[in-house]
């Protein structure tokens, strides 16, 4: 069964977090989906990832790419599994509509954003009642993450 992350964003954006659970998911030598809700974030995530750092970027390509197969992070806003990716990352809001094909599957949403908060408690309660085991992650003031479930 996979392994289902709750990761709950109270000081931080996504933009600050993302980079670094991808080079981690890479270090364990997992590929890597990110499904976002809309083409413009995906895009701006795209950008983001060249020159995430001053000192490295993230390799990765898109739906809209060709080869979408080959790469080892992919960008989508759909729901196949195009590169046959062990984790997947659930932003915006989006679902995951199978979860067990997944080594694990990381849902990051908004505190601050009341419509991500909603569908973040949803989605815990659907996958829940389908027995998976769910882990969540707080952020605290002082940007760490706490888990609490």
């Amino acid at each position: 069964m996979s392994e289902i992350l709750f990761y709950h964003l109270t000081e931080s954006k996504l933009d600050h977090i993302l980079p670094r659970l991808i080079e981690h998911s890479l270090q364990r030598g997992w590929r890597v989906a990110i499904q976002f809700a809309t083409e413009e974030r995906r895009d701006a995530i795209d950008a983001l990832l060249w020159g995430w750092s001053d000192t490295s970027f993230i390799g990765h390509g898109s739906d809209r790419d060709k080869w979408p197969e080959e790469q080892l992070v992919l960008l989508t806003t759909g729901t196949a599994n195009l590169n046959v990716s062990q984790v997947r990352f659930c932003v915006e809001g989006v679902r995951c509509l199978d979860p067990e094909n997944y080594e694990r599957l990381v849902i990051i949403f908004d505190g601050h954003d009341a419509d991500q908060l909603s569908g973040a408690r949803q989605e815990w309660r659907y996958l829940k009642d389908r027995g998976h085991m769910l882990t969540y992650w707080k952020q605290m003031p002082n940007k760490r993450w706490e888990k609490k479930v």
